[in-house]
């Protein structure tokens, strides 16, 4: 049975939801930490958190009283309404993500002249951008990266998990995620891990693999290209 298809069999009270719409509060806040990258620019805190709470509510409703389960399951609905309102809001215009295209065109042209990876020396001495426009453009990339991780993973990891089902997209018919997966090296796969099932902001996965934010950033994009090219194979 898909988690979306989930209904509670056993209905809450009023009283019974606010009760546990109060002991689950750690979790929104959680949630909404861990998505202020692709948020921050677009959604304020207490919009973001009226729509978590909602996530929460519905998770509530279909689940029924909660158990050692609930919380995958509400930290799957509480995301997915958070996306859902930023696919709504078309965070990105079209001149943006034009912008955002060209620079990593010019990027990876950079780094095939190079041989290796730019440094930021590197990129602002070729396109005349100063740090704070970088930091932007790493921004806006790294939260366009992870909202196609996003939409990549929604549809085959169940319940917060990296526990997998095939998948139903008509591009992607025989091929199962955890293969993809798998695919990955070792770092990649803790990162998943890290940002999925452990559900740690960017930051705190940089402080845990002692790695910038912005290299997280880039990792992050590797993968989502990973996994989309297995799928392309």
């Amino acid at each position: 049975m898909k988690m979306m298809d989930f209904i509670a069999k056993d209905k809450l009270t009023a009283a019974e939801e606010a009760k546990y719409v109060n002991a689950w509060l750690p979790l929104v806040h959680k949630m909404i930490k861990q998505l202020a990258y692709q948020t921050n620019s677009v959604i304020d805190r207490d919009d973001m958190e009226q729509i978590a709470l909602m996530g929460l509510l519905t998770a509530l409703r279909r689940y029924g009283h909660p158990d050692e389960q609930f919380a995958s399951y509400a930290a799957q609905r509480i995301r997915g309404a958070i996306l859902d309102e930023l696919r709504q809001l078309d965070w990105r215009p079209r001149r943006l993500r034009q912008k955002t295209h060209k620079i990593n065109d010019e990027i990876r042209q950079i780094a095939r002249e190079l041989g290796r990876t730019p440094t930021f020396e590197d990129i602002a001495a070729r396109l005349s951008i100063t740090a704070e426009e970088y930091q932007e453009h790493l921004q806006l990339d790294c939260a366009s990266s992870l909202e196609s991780l996003d939409d990549l993973l929604s549809k085959g990891v169940q319940g917060g998990s990296m526990h997998t089902r095939l998948l139903e997209d008509d591009v992607i018919t025989s091929k199962t995620l955890h293969t993809a997966i798998a695919s990955l090296d070792e770092r990649e796969q803790l990162i998943l891990t890290l940002y999925y099932q452990k559900e740690l902001s960017l930051k705190e996965i940089a402080l845990v693999l002692d790695l910038t934010e912005a290299r997280i950033c880039q990792l992050n994009k590797k993968i989502t290209e990973k996994i989309q090219s297995y799928f392309q194979k």
